[in-house]
């Protein structure tokens, strides 16, 4: 949609020496359409495309297509940062380290390797930036680049997962790995070895820290996939809902609402069918039949770009 360009904010970007005028006069010169720009609904300020609104400026426009993003503004900024790595005039390295560092402040919760592959940078860089501007964070768990909460310590998660357990037997073991950061196999093991009057973290695992978060899953890791698969589809949606990599994307959004309706139980399914008049059935049996079809290549076209990767 066009948005008043007056109405819009310009403060917070990511680009600390302001946008190239050589650029600008580039894309002013452009003949055809350009994307539209990313605005943060709440308040009206750009995340994404400052050239294209200066160019617009630049040729007299008073109007600009664009985008919004409806989210809080610490992930605003982050999509910022994200969409300025991927495309268009390059962050600098000063911009790209002072990014991460402001994003370390917003989301202690999130991993080395997650905000590497946000900023740009590599996680060790990440982590000596961590040190530096939050060395006594009060996380005991993060988020990875999969969505997955992960205990920043093995000690910490077992024995808080311990405690838990003690205080109350009859919390289920997911709520409680949510709650340490651990994994429910962990809270499992967790469980035995507080049975057969154990400690509660093995021998020789103490003091140890846990890695930032494993490699991505690929092809070997098919068993982890497979009990992921085990879960309610519902449950399986939840867990993609808190992947930075969907959530922070328009796209990926647009597929998270998708899941969220397609994926409820098939009770509910039958009470919709059930409920549905006779005189709107065969265009409904149309339309969903597409659906299903629309599925049917996006799950086709997926297999094609994994079996390209592997």
């Amino acid at each position: 949609m066009e948005v008043e360009i007056s109405s819009l904010s310009i403060g917070g970007s990511p680009r600390s020496s302001g946008e190239s005028r050589e650029h600008v006069e580039l894309l002013a010169a452009a003949t055809g359409p350009l994307p539209p720009i990313v605005v943060h609904r709440p308040t009206l300020r750009v995340i994404d495309g400052m050239h294209r609104l200066r160019a617009a400026q630049l040729c007299g426009r008073r109007t600009i297509p664009a985008r919004f993003f409806d989210g809080p503004e610490g992930d605003a900024f982050v999509l910022s940062v994200r969409l300025n790595v991927a495309h268009g005039l390059p962050l600098s390295l000063t911009d790209r380290k002072s990014a991460a560092e402001k994003i370390i402040e917003s989301h202690p919760d999130w991993s080395d390797r997650l905000i590497a592959s946000t900023t740009g940078l590599s996680a060790k860089t990440i982590s000596e930036l961590r040190r530096r501007t939050a060395p006594e964070s009060p996380c005991v768990a993060r988020i990875g680049r999969d969505g997955r909460v992960r205990s920043i310590n093995r000690v910490s998660g077992r024995t808080l997962a311990y405690d838990l357990m003690t205080k109350d037997p009859s919390l289920s073991f997911r709520h409680i790995a949510r709650i340490a950061g651990i994994s429910p196999e962990t809270v499992r093991d967790v469980r035995k070895r507080m049975y057969r009057g154990e400690s509660p973290v093995p021998a020789g695992r103490h003091n140890r820290a846990v890695p930032d978060e494993p490699p991505p899953i690929g092809p070997a890791d098919r068993p982890a996939v497979r009990r992921a698969l085990e879960q309610p589809p519902a449950a399986i949606v939840d867990r993609l809902k808190a992947d930075p990599a969907l959530r922070l994307n328009e796209n990926g959004r647009d597929l998270l609402r998708l899941l969220n309706i397609h994926t409820i139980p098939r009770e509910d399914w039958h009470k919709i069918v059930d409920s549905i008049p006779p005189h709107c059935a065969e265009i409904i049996v149309q339309l969903a039949r597409g659906c299903a079809q629309g599925w049917r290549e996006c799950a086709t076209r997926l297999e094609r770009k994994m079996s390209k990767t592997t």
